[in-house]
Parts: C-alpha cells; structure tokens; sequence
C-alpha cells in the first residue's frame, strides 16, 4: 500500500506526462492503510466463489473498533475522502489557472529573456513551473499533516515536516525538470505523432522508477538491518522467502525508523532485481507479533510471484498508449479554441503551439484531467491485485503459524486501529478512491477462507 513517510513517491512530476507512470509501483508499496486518501479500498475484484471460503460458522463483522476510535475513524475519515477529491480537482484547476491567467505564457517569454539558449530556457520554464505547481498544493498538504498530528497518526514536528517537503521539491526539480524537456523536445520534434515517442519513452521509465525507489528513500527514512534488532523475525521471514521463492537475504531485510514520525504500522518489500529489498517499521516489529508480519510479508511477496508488478506494467503501457493518443487529440481543441485568449503562440508560424513551452502545459492540463478521470479504473485493477496478494499472503503462511486465519484478521485490526480505518466506508468512495479492498473487506475475508478445512488445497499453494 502506499507508504506516507515515502515523500518521493508523491512528487508533483505527477502533474506532468509522468502521471500514469505511478500504477506498477503502487504494488510493491507498504500493506498499510492511510495517507490523504485512505489506501484502505473497496470490496476485492474477483473474490473467490469457492464454497469452502464460507463457512457458516463466521458471525459478525471480523474488523470493528470500540466506540471512541469508531467516533474518530468516521471523522477521520471523512476529511481524508474530502481532501483526496479536493486534491485531484485541484491538481486540474491549478494548471488551468496557470493557462487562463496567461502565468504559462508569461513564464515563457520570461525564460527567453533570462537564456538564449533553447534547452535552458526549458529547464528554467519547467523549474518554476513545478515548483508554482508544488507551493500551490501545500496548503492542501499543509492541512492533511496536520489532521493526522490532530488525530494522533502522526507525530512528525513541523520542522521536519517542512524538510521533506523541501527534499521532495529538490527530487522534483532534479527528476522532473529534465524529463518534462525530454517530453517536450519529442512534442517538437515529432509534430503529428509525439504522443507515440512520449510513450515509447515512458515504458522505460515505468521500470526505472521500480528500480531506484529504494534508492531515494534513505533520502526520507532512516534504515538499519532487521537483523540487528529482531533476529527470531528475521529467521521467521526467511521460512516465507522459502516457501514462495522470493530469494530476499537477511542482508537485504531493514528496519525503517518509523517511529520518529508516525504510530502507524507498515511493512513492505519494493525494488526489483538487485534492489529487491522487505522493509519493516520499527513501530510494526516488536509491536505487533511475528506472525502478523509474516502475513504481511507473503502479501507482499504475493505481487511479484504472482507477477502482478510486470502485469500492471503491461495494462499501464496499453492503456497509456491510448491515453496519450486521446490526451493528444483532447489537448490539440483545446489550444486551437482557447490558445488566442491564453497567449499561447508559436514562434514558427508552422510549428504546432503545443510545441511551445506554454502550449505544453496544455498537455500536461489533459494528462493531469485524464488522471483524476481514470482513478477508478486503475483503483480496480489495483484493488483485483491487491486481493490476490491477500490470499496469497494467507496461503503462504498456512502451516507457519499456528492459525493462518485468524494472524490475517488480526493483521487487518491491527492496521485498521492504528490508521483509524472506517469499518464501513462509503461503497461510492471506496469505488473512486480506493486502491486496496477496504480493511473491512479484507478482514471478512480473510476470516472466511479456509480452503483446508475439508481436504480441500489453496488457490496458489498445493499443500
């Protein structure tokens, strides 16, 4: 799930043609709840029908809270899925600002004076264009951080809070800036058929961004071998990465110090190849029992034997191909009819405005709208994934612990508590928003299945 400490996960490249990169990594982030947008998601996709997941004897709902962190969790709750829809419109209307109010134009003409070079005027104009970009959404993040300090989630100081906020501005400007050149030069270059080069473009960097993830978070969080501090979890791990084959060391399982920042749990495994690591935080281990995290672990690994990160990447580089296409199009009408009102001109009467500097914007406008249009549907996909990993993790640790039903469920409660889940989210919210099953879902689930009980054998493991 999405991890909330990860400040380089959320950089403001989003807003740019980069924005649909972000599904695939979605997967191999934290199983946690939380964040702006709850990560807590609707009812699985493609839940299994086999009988023997329901038995009657399963009463009640599996995930509750007592009456004061209910109260808290609905509250909570509530202003997350307020500043998640906020966010996302926001993102839409900033950019259409910067258009309407002719910034982008005015920017363009202030770069060309600054620089005559072509290539730096462009790393100028994107440079403060992201960074208008970022200052415009801190208020909305402003008031997110300081709900969860309100609402005891979070116990990160301003200050510090502040500092990764400029640390991700800094990645932003150091990622974002020479790609968004990149997408520009193509637009340029290849007048009538860019859409096409910046997609070609895209499928590597959709793998790129799997591999140096855990690369750029030491950036953010403190990290130390797990070894050091819980040895037994570490052996305990080692029984997972033997029965699912994950080939992940000791020498490449950490401790992240959580716990100067947040009381959430987490646990998570990201990168890919070489970087292939599982990260557990120090509010998870010790905290809550080895077998919980054991589950936690073989959901994790569930998304790469399952090989849902290569799918995902797979499903996001067709529908990206589409997407940027129709975004093409889409931003093409929209210059032809507004570009006179938004200064938007070409200095080559040939050359198409999107080619500009400012008539670039105009694409990043359609990708971003595309983006909040398409939530949804990558939220369902992610949500079918994301199920499958639950069973899996369930299966997993079948035989490992004494009872691999009720370690799931309690699991969920664990997390749900410590993130102030909603049990009983909106059906429409969950829909919209959210990328996993909701904590409620899962947790009934999880109660349920059971495919041993009668002889029977599991989705993925025989035994």
């Amino acid at each position: 799930m999405g991890n909330v400490l990860r400040g380089w996960a959320g950089l403001r490249v989003g807003l740019t043609l980069l924005v649909l990169i972000s599904a695939a990594p979605q997967l191999c982030r934290a199983q946690q709840p939380g964040g702006s947008s709850a990560n807590t998601q609707a009812k699985p996709a493609g839940a299994l029908s086999n009988p023997q997941t329901q038995p009657a004897s399963q009463t009640g709902p599996a995930y509750t809270l007592p009456p004061d962190k209910l109260a808290k969790a609905i509250a909570l709750n509530r202003i997350r899925n307020v500043l998640d829809i906020v966010d996302g419109l926001w993102g839409v209307a900033v950019v259409w600002l910067l258009l309407a109010l002719g910034v982008a134009a005015g920017l363009e003409s202030w770069a060309a004076r600054v620089f005559a070079r072509r290539w730096a005027q462009g790393l100028l104009f994107f440079a403060v264009l992201l960074v208008i970009i970022t200052l415009a959404s801190l208020p909305i993040d402003l008031y997110g951080h300081h709900v969860s300090r309100a609402y005891g989630i979070s116990i990160q100081g301003w200050g510090s809070w502040l500092g990764e906020q400029a640390k991700a501005l800094g990645l932003t400007l150091l990622l974002g800036t020479p790609v968004l050149l990149l997408f520009n030069w193509i637009v340029r270059r290849w007048p009538r058929r860019y859409w096409l080069g910046a997609w070609l473009v895209t499928l590597p960097l959709m793998v790129l961004s799997l591999f140096i993830a855990p690369l750029l978070e030491p950036i953010f969080n403190k990290y130390e071998p797990l070894a050091e501090h819980h040895a037994a979890l570490v052996a305990k791990l080692e029984q997972v990465v033997a029965r699912t084959g994950t080939n992940i060391p000791p020498q490449r399982m950490f401790l992240m110090k959580a716990s100067e920042k947040t009381n959430g749990l987490n646990a998570y495994v990201n990168g890919i190849g070489a970087t292939k690591r599982i990260v557990v935080w120090d509010t998870t281990a010790g905290r809550v029992p080895d077998d919980e995290v054991m589950f936690i672990f073989g959901h994790e690994s569930g998304h790469y034997v399952l090989n849902h990160i290569p799918k995902m990447m797979a499903i996001s580089g067709v529908g990206v191909f589409f997407i940027f296409w129709a975004c093409g199009a889409f931003a093409a009408g929209v210059a032809r009819r507004r570009g006179a009102g938004w200064r938007l001109q070409a200095s080559d009467p040939e050359a198409p405005v999107l080619a500009t500097r400012a008539g670039f914007v105009v694409l990043i406008l359609a990708v971003t709208l595309a983006g909040f249009v398409l939530e949804p549907v990558t939220n369902s996909i992610s949500r079918y994934f994301e199920h499958q990993a639950d069973v899996y993790g369930q299966e997993a640790i079948h035989g490992l612990v004494p009872d691999a039903q009720k370690t799931a469920v309690a699991s969920f409660q664990a997390l749900g508590e410590a993130w102030l889940e909603d049990p009983n989210p909106s059906p429409l919210v969950e829909f919209w928003e959210y990328s996993h099953p909701s904590v409620k879902t899962r947790a009934n689930f999880a109660a349920q299945y059971d495919p041993w009980a009668n002889g029977g054998r599991g989705e993925f493991f025989a035994k």
